[in-house]
Parts: structure tokens; C-alpha cells; sequence
């Protein structure tokens, strides 16, 4: 074509494997856990608030 050239190709991340190749249950199972975690650290965010507001 005149002038286009082609994208480079981006460097493949396991990450980006995975998405890629993983069934639909292996990645059901790991958002689980990842949400899980996620919740996890927020309730410890809310709890260290809520300490530092009953030491005001």
C-alpha cells in the first residue's frame, strides 16, 4: 500500500497467554480469587479508617 505500514507486533505476557488460552473455569477460578483479594484489602483499608476516626 501506499505509505501504511504494518503495525509492530506488541510482546506476548503470560498474562496475555492466559487470556488467551485458559477455558472459561480457569478463568472464572481466578477472577474468584482475585476479587476475593481485592475485597480483602478494601475491608482492611475501611477498618484502618475507621481507627483513625475514633482517635480524632
Amino acid at each position: 500500500m501506499f505509505g501504511l505500514s504494518k503495525k509492530p507486533k506488541a510482546e506476548t505476557t503470560a498474562f496475555s497467554d492466559f487470556m488467551r488460552t485458559a477455558s472459561s473455569r480457569e478463568k472464572k477460578r481466578v477472577y474468584g480469587k482475585v476479587l476475593t483479594k481485592a475485597i480483602e484489602r478494601q475491608n482492611d483499608v475501611m477498618k484502618r479508617v475507621e481507627v483513625e476516626r475514633q482517635h480524632c
